[in-house]
């Protein structure tokens, strides 16, 4: 008899180690295929994770939870990325260095960011975003103590507007109508602008950066 638990405990282990490869197998692909293609199917999806349509849905109950999972995903090694950023120092060069950093990060996750928008609510993306929200208000709550960003307005209304140009800018790139290698320079000169309080000059951006 405890010969026989083992042997299914031993099964059952094996079980949960294929989901688990099965399962980030899928969410990987999931990231690279709606990374190239906003509109890839999950057909396309399950071929790239080398699984079939029947296990995609066995860890995935729909198109939504897939676009979810890649999104999570990406969004967690854009943390470790962001993590990297020297946010210490002149807030005005701190934010220079994450604006750098986080439009990369909007730029490669461009096409998944337009899946998420099509699939997920906008109540679900802004607490995907959580992360990068909550460390961007850490450096803005220090710049306006410092008396370098504006306070007539309010934290989270100015971390708002800051990732709200990022993602335009994306939009602006998709149009034809800006390049991805001047987009951190035309988003650092509009968010200084936006940042800085009423009646002092606007810096310039190549002396923030």
């Amino acid at each position: 008899m405890l010969e026989y638990c083992e042997g299914m405990g031993s099964k059952s282990t094996t079980r949960r180690a294929d989901a688990l490869r099965s399962i980030e197998a899928i969410e990987q692909a999931a990231a690279e295929c709606l990374g190239r293609n906003p509109d890839a199917s999950l057909s396309e999806i399950a071929r790239a994770a080398g699984v079939g349509r029947v296990t995609l849905y066995a860890h995935f109950t729909s198109r939504a939870e897939v676009v979810d999972a890649a999104m999570s995903r990406a969004i967690d090694r854009g943390n470790e990325a962001l993590d990297a950023v020297d946010l210490t120092g002149d807030p005005l060069l701190a934010l220079a260095r994450y604006v750098e950093a986080g439009w990369h990060l909007v730029d490669q996750a461009r096409a998944l960011l337009v899946a998420a928008q099509k699939e997920l609510s906008a109540g679900r993306i802004r607490e995907l975003h959580s992360g990068p929200v909550a460390r961007v208000e850490t450096l803005v709550a220090r710049g306006r103590a410092e008396g370098v960003f504006r306070t007539d307005l309010p934290i989270a209304w100015l971390v708002n507007v800051l990732h709200t140009i990022m993602h335009s800018a994306a939009e602006e790139i998709r149009a034809g109508r800006l390049t991805s290698d001047r987009a951190a320079d035309h988003i650092t000169a509009t968010v200084l602008a936006a940042f800085t309080p009423p009646g002092k000059p606007v810096p310039e951006p190549g002396g923030a950066a």
